[in-house]
Order: structure tokens, then sequence, then C-alpha cells
């Protein structure tokens, strides 16, 4: 009786330990689901990462197109190796450097889709993916592959049959989608230790990756590549792969890893000799999910719905995948400028997303990881340094001018007012320097108060200004901080050079031809080269800046809150012919591309706050899944991802530099925010489920609060936020929205 007393006691303690969330003792990588966004337009990549690392290790599937930009897509069915780069969640071909793939004797065949590389069929139910871990059997060889990664190593375990003809393949030829070798070098130091090098040129024009691969078995031979001719070592070739060849027992484990550096192999020898100095696969792995555990805990949330725990989690896992380490242990990276640079004090970062990543993902960060922050505004300023201009999408050391905008300038705006330590002086300076510049349009910008149409095939040109003005009033903001008058004038008058572009007779933004003239066909659905990635439905919010001169133009709150109502249920038709960056859609609101990723929160600045509530729970509901096919776009390095963790939380940064979050509509039952400093930010739901979607009341620190935001400095500071929710908008609260002309931090 005593046992069964005793057992009774237990049982009882367990489920009223677990019937509270909060005290679960689970671990938050469990939640993570690392698939998410490898089906349909997400372009994720499944495989074994660390929290903004170098390295992204992760099966390639070997066929290019753009559903396999991340270098894998879930409706595959086979995997030509393991390559060390990826891009997470964007719509660009690059990296895949350095690819892996174990084989054996039995099974030779070779088909043309992936250029005649070694490959074997797969099935997902022998495969599985955590935060920092990512296993698959490889079964037409009857191999177990595991990956795991430090920040500049990849760790591979491969555990074989009994074959007397293993091999090993390392193939610096292998290229897929944009990417293409110029100078492959391959060095056999002895039967376990091989170095080398991969340039290439791609997206980003002269990318370099120097590594060295060790073996825990020594090789019994190999055999040395150059385009496709046997070769001995060491060899230099625009194509080259070395064929690593064993003879394995049946259940034998074989770890191979490698350490990376941009900058040479001196700089990889130390990257395994620090992260990986030896060959404990398992150990390294446990470290990996714990880097990602304390990261994840940053933000602990409760909720009876697990589905939602396990996308919350993911979300949160993919905002931490980009920006990527540059520099190596020894400080040393490949500069913008193409030299070996030096970071002094701070980690050098690199895939900056910037038009998407301004929106959420860099606020996100300021909440989230204050040191890493600084690092990535030290890296933006270390570009500028090296090539006199901030960058607008830069990767491995390279400017892709891709996408539009000086978005740097927000980020590093942001950061200055939120207490960030940054050289003040140096970053003012290049600011001014990237709004100045004469390329991208900037100089017609300057002199016509807006970006007039040509002939190119991206013109983009109302979505410039409106980009650049936005920036501007950034750089105005902090001019007057820093008591230079003339520049706040002058570039406060810039950030109202979207009322250029506006059109009274249609109510949108416009093209304009150099003459001052609008154009004259214009249908603001139509998706047209004036347009980034959207139409003019899309980018006529884009004015975060001054929501209130946006509602003044169009004739008031009334007409604002009917273009908004029209915005979210004019849906295309059958025959409208929409891009295939156009998803996610809301009739035209796009939730799959970021131009979008604000304007449910405008009905804030109206006074009808719960049409935000209503909206932003509808996105929440319907945008995100707990599947493969779970993104409704691009995830595009952690913005996509980060408007979840944001919106999920209940608040949304509308303008990114002001310190300000907007209300919207919290899925969570509670959560804390464990940040840097030591304190805690508490957000508790009272009433909280699918239907209960309604902000009745507000508390902050056990106040009522009448305004539909909060500031920066509140949430840093640390306390407790709480919402009252109900099945009913609350139309009788008129909370106010920040004023667009005061920074909040």
């Amino acid at each position: 009786m005593k046992q069964f007393g005793l057992i009774y006691i237990i049982l009882f303690g367990l489920l009223f330990g677990c019937s509270k969330p909060e005290i679960k003792l689970d671990k938050l990588t469990n939640y993570v689901n690392p698939f998410i966004g490898t089906d349909g337009p997400g372009n994720t990549y499944p495989g074994a990462t660390v929290p903004f690392g170098m390295v992204q290790l992760s099966p390639d599937i070997g066929i290019p197109g753009w559903d396999r930009i991340a270098g894998y897509y879930y409706q595959d069915s086979i995997i030509s190796g393991f390559s060390h780069m990826h891009l997470t969640g964007t719509g660009a071909g690059d990296l895949y450097d350095i690819l892996v793939m174990p084989t054996n004797s039995k099974f030779s065949k070779r088909i043309k889709e992936n250029n005649f590389k070694p490959f074997s069929s797969f099935s997902h139910d022998k495969e599985t993916a955590s935060p920092g871990y990512y296993s698959v059997d490889l079964l037409d060889y009857g191999i177990k592959a595991e990956l795991t990664a430090t920040e500049r190593t990849g760790i591979h375990k491969y555990t074989f049959p009994k074959d007397d003809k293993t091999e090993i393949h390392i193939d610096l030829g292998y290229a897929l989608n944009w990417d293409s070798p110029t100078e492959t070098y391959f060095n056999v130091v002895d039967n376990t230790t091989i170095e080398g090098y991969r340039k290439s040129t791609g997206w980003a024009k002269d990318q370099r990756v120097y590594f060295v691969i060790k073996v825990s078995k020594p090789f019994n031979s190999y055999q040395l590549f150059k385009n496709d001719s046997i070769t001995t070592s060491p060899v230099t070739a625009k194509n080259t792969k070395i064929i690593l060849e064993y003879a394995t027992t049946e259940g034998e484990q074989i770890i191979l890893k490698t350490g990376i550096s941009s900058a040479n192999i001196e700089g990889a020898h130390k990257s395994i000799a620090i992260e990986a100095p030896d060959f404990n696969f398992d150990l390294i792995k446990n470290k990996a999910e714990e880097k990602w555990e304390n990261e994840l805990s940053k933000i602990e949330i409760s909720t009876t719905d697990t589905t939602k725990k396990h996308i919350f989690y993911t979300m949160l896992y993919q905002s931490m995948l980009a920006p990527t380490l540059l520099s190596d242990h020894n400080f040393n990276y490949k500069g913008a400028n193409d030299n070996i640079v030096k970071a002094n004090g701070f980690n050098r970062y690199d895939t900056f997303s910037l038009w998407d990543t301004y929106r959420a993902a860099h606020p996100l960060y300021t909440i989230l990881h204050l040191e890493r922050t600084s690092d990535m505004i030290n890296s933006l300023l270390a570009h500028y340094k090296e090539t006199g201009l901030l960058p607008v999408w830069s990767m491995q050391g390279n400017e892709t001018n891709m996408m539009i905008g000086y978005h740097a300038a927000p980020v590093i705006v942001d950061a200055y007012f939120k207490g960030i330590g940054l050289d003040t002086d140096l970053a003012f300076e290049a600011c001014i320097a990237s709004a100045t510049d004469n390329s991208r349009q900037i100089d017609e910008y300057m002199e016509l108060g807006y970006v007039p149409v040509d002939e190119h095939h991206e013109n983009w040109s109302v979505s410039k200004t409106l980009e650049y003005a936005y920036d501007d009033w950034c750089i105005a903001q902090f001019a007057k901080a820093l008591g230079k008058t003339e520049a706040y004038n002058q570039f406060l008058k810039r950030s109202e050079n979207w009322r250029n572009v506006y059109d009274s007779q249609s109510t949108f933004m416009r093209p304009k031809l150099k003459n001052g003239a609008f154009v004259k066909e214009f249908i603001p659905k139509e998706y047209t080269p004036y347009f980034c990635e959207s139409n003019a439905w899309q980018y006529f919010w884009s004015v975060q800046h001054n929501v209130e001169g946006l509602t003044a133009i169009i004739g008031g709150k009334e007409l604002l809150e009917k273009k908004l109502d029209t915005m979210f249920s004019l849906n295309p038709l059958p025959e409208d012919k929409l891009p295939i960056f156009s998803t996610g859609m809301i009739g035209q609101y796009a939730h799959g591309n970021e131009p979008s990723h604000h304007v449910a929160y405008l009905y804030n600045y109206i006074e009808k706050p719960w049409k935000t509530q209503e909206l932003v729970r509808e996105i929440l509901e319907t945008q995100y899944k707990n599947e493969p096919n779970g993104h409704c776009g691009n995830e595009d390095c952690g913005q996509m991802s980060s408007w979840y963790v944001f919106s999920a939380l209940g608040f949304y940064p509308v303008n990114p530099a002001q310190g300000v979050y907007a209300f919207g509509s919290p899925i969570v039952d509670a959560a804390t925010l464990n940040l840097e400093n030591g304190k805690k930010f508490t957000v508790e739901t009272i009433n909280n489920s699918s239907e209960n979607k309604y902000i009745q009341t507000t508390e902050l620190n056990g106040e009522v609060i009448e305004r539909n935001y909060i500031k920066h400095s509140e949430i840093i500071n640390g306390g407790t936020l709480i919402f009252t929710m109900g099945n009913l908008p609350n139309k009788n609260v008129k909370n106010t929205m920040a004023s667009s002309s005061e920074i909040y931090n």
C-alpha cells in the first residue's frame, strides 16, 4: 500500500505541476520545427547551425530552381550531399560551398538533373532535424548521415555498412543556381587532414571560403580531380574534387569536421582548434542545442495550444539564422573592399537583408540581443569604412545592391536612440554619405524630390521615393539629437518627398515622369516596374514616419479607414496576374512580402484599434503553420519570423526607428522576456482565446493605460503588461497612438 500511495502522490504531483505550462521542464528546442518553410515559398533550410553562425550545414538536393534556393526542397526525394553554407529564406541562389557526400559500392546511378553528381534517395520517415542537428538515412547506400555545427565548423558523422569501397566525396566544383566557382584549391596535408579554399561568384561577386577538413579515421587512399582529370596534390583549378577511400565494417562511424574562414587557411585551422578540437560528435551536438536553448529561453511563453508553441519557437529560431558571422578567431575577414580586414573589438557579421529586416528583425534584436546588435552596428559601419557607403544587401564581404533604400540608416538610428554603443560621429557620417550618394537614382531624388520613371526593367521609382523618404526621416531625427540643425532641417524636408508622388486624383502613390507629369496608364492593383515587388495598393502605406500626414493628405481618418478596409477586402480576380512574391493575400494585403507588414497595425492611428486586432489575429492564425509549407512567402533572413514573434506577444514596430510598438492581438497566454540587463518583462493575457481576440483594457505595471502602444524603454526597464481580452470589439475606448514627430525610446 505504501508503494501505491507513493506512486499516487508522484502522479498527482506531476499532473498538478504540468497544469501550468510556464513551469514545464520541456526543452524549448523540442518545439522548434526546422522544416517549416522548406516547402512552398519559404525557401528555408533544415540543416545544422548555431545562432547567427557562419556555418549552415544542410542537405542539398543538387537540382537548381526557385524552389531549391536554399539547397533543399521538401517535395524532393534525393540528396546530392551536404554543403556548409546556405541563405535562409531568400530569393537568392548563392553559397552551397564545400559539398560532402558519402557513398559506397551499393549504388552508382547518375542523373542529368543534378549534373551527374552522386546522390541517394531518402525518405522523410528517416529524416529528423532540431536546432543544431540534422540526420537522414541515405537509403541507396545504407549510410546514416548526421550533422551538427559550431559557429565556424561543420561536423558530419556517417555510419556506414560493411563495404570495401566506401568513399567520401568532397566537391569544390559543385555549384547551384546563381553560384559558380572561379578558383578552388586542395592540399592533402596527410591522411587525416585536407585544406583548401573555394572562391566563387554569383549574387555576391567575390566570395572566399577557406577551409580545413579533418577526419577521425585515416583514409586508405584518395583520388584528386582537376576539371574531371586525375591529378596530384596540391591542385588549383576552377573545378576540383577529392574522393577519400575507405574500407568500413558494419556500423563503423567516421567523423568529418570542416573549419572555415573568409580570410585565410590559418583562420580555418583556428576554427577547428578552438571550436571542435576533438571528434566527440555528441558533445558538439549537445553544445549546439544548449546554445539554442539559451537563446530561445530569452522568451518563455505559456499557451495551451502546442501548435502555436511550435510555431512561436520555430519563428524565434528562424529569427536568429541571420545575420551570420564573417570574422574568424583572429578577427580577420574578407572585407567589402576585397581586402582582408581585421575587426577590432567586435565580431564582424554579414548577410544583411536590410530592405526586409529593418522592419521587425533588427528591432527584435534590440530587445533580445543587445551585445550582438552592437556587433552588427559595428559591422555596418565597417562596411562603410571599407566602401564609403553603408550596405544595402550585403553578404560574404560583398555588396549585392539588391533591393532599395539605405536601410542601414534606420537600423543605426534605432540603435543609437536605444543606447546601444556605437561611434556616433562615424555613424552620422555614414548615414549622410549613403543618403547623398549619386548611385541608385539618389541624385535624381535629391534634384527632383522624387525618383522619376526610367527605362530600366526594375525602375521601382515610386518605391525608391518612399523608402528614401523614410530613411531621411530617420537621419533627420539622428541629426536633431546631435544638435545638427542644418542637417535636421534638410533631411526632415526630404522625408516629406513622399508627397511628391501622391496623386490626389487616384489617391495613390503614382509613378512620375521627369517632367513632373504622372504616367497616364495606371491601375493600382497591377504589378509594374514602378513598384518594388509590389503594387500601388501595397506601397501606398509606406509612410511609417508620418501616418498623420498620410491621413491628412487623403482627406482624414474616415477616408483612410475606407481605404484600409478596401485594402483588406479587394481580392484578386482569377484573371489577375500575380507575381511569385505576391503571396499570403488578404485582399490586396500581401503578407508574403515585406512592404505590407505594418499595414494591419495602421487602424491604431485612426482610433479603430479593434480592426487592427481582428486582422493581426487573422494573419497570425492563417499565414503561419507548423508544417513544411508553413510560410506564406520567403522567410527573408528573419523578417517573416520576427513579425510573428512580435505580433504573438501583442505589439509591433510600425515605425522601426521610433522606439514604439503598436498593440495588436496577443495569442500567447503569457510570456516572459528575460532581458540581457537582468530584468524581466512579462506579458499576460486575461480571457484570451481564438474568439476573444479584442483588447478590452490594457494595464502596464498595475495602471490602466489609454494608448495603443508601449515604449521600448518600458520593455527594457522590465515590468508587466496585461491585456484583458473579449469576444467583441471595445469601441468605447479610443486610445491614442504615438505621435510620428517624436522618438519614444
